[in-house]
């Protein structure tokens, strides 16, 4: 096989780790075979790839879309970044509770993020190159948060003074977003 697979604790979400073929030359790597995913049980298909460039000490997120939810392949093609997810599935055992894991792009892991998380990162390298494959369209109307420092999920973001914009300064708690989804 040339994925290996990692478990989290929140059941759905996987640790990806692409095999790598190296030489002299430099190296090779698949970042998405759609069987190897099909296995996994992600048969849901991609429908719009996206690339963003930040600076150390950038904090996105935590966003989500309420309706048309994405699902996330998501990697480090320069840098390294923290990435956290907060899991949003009605009726999930772990409702409420993060996950993070750094993606490297020395280390080149992904992670996959099934539809239902509010999904964020901090940039921890001089600059990082994040791509992240979704299974839905970006739909600014649907487009939710929750804000980056909720002191209830209490996420250690591994930077000092973050960098967040002023649309994430304003975004509800987590209470109040699971609140507002009853």
């Amino acid at each position: 096989m040339s994925f290996t697979i990692s478990e989290t604790p929140i059941s759905g979400l996987i640790e990806i780790q692409p095999k790598l073929w190296g030489d002299y030359r430099g190296f090779f790597l698949e970042i998405f075979q759609q069987q190897v995913y099909s296995d996994l049980g992600v048969n849901i298909p991609f429908v719009q790839d996206n690339l963003s460039r930040s600076s150390r000490g950038v904090l996105r997120g935590l966003h989500f879309q309420a309706k048309n939810p994405q699902g996330k392949l998501v990697t480090c093609l320069n840098g390294q970044v923290l990435d956290v997810v907060v899991d949003l599935r009605a009726g999930s055992d772990t409702l409420g509770r993060y996950h993070s894991t750094i993606l490297d792009s020395e280390k080149r892991n992904q992670l996959w993020i099934p539809p239902g998380f509010a999904h964020g990162f901090s940039v921890l390298s001089e600059s990082a190159d994040f791509f992240y494959k979704c299974t839905a369209l970006y739909a600014p109307q649907n487009e939710k948060g929750i804000i980056w420092n909720d002191s209830d999920l209490a996420i250690d973001w591994r930077i000092s003074s973050p960098k967040v914009s002023e649309k994430d300064m304003q975004l509800p708690t987590l209470q109040e977003v699971l609140e507002s989804q009853l």
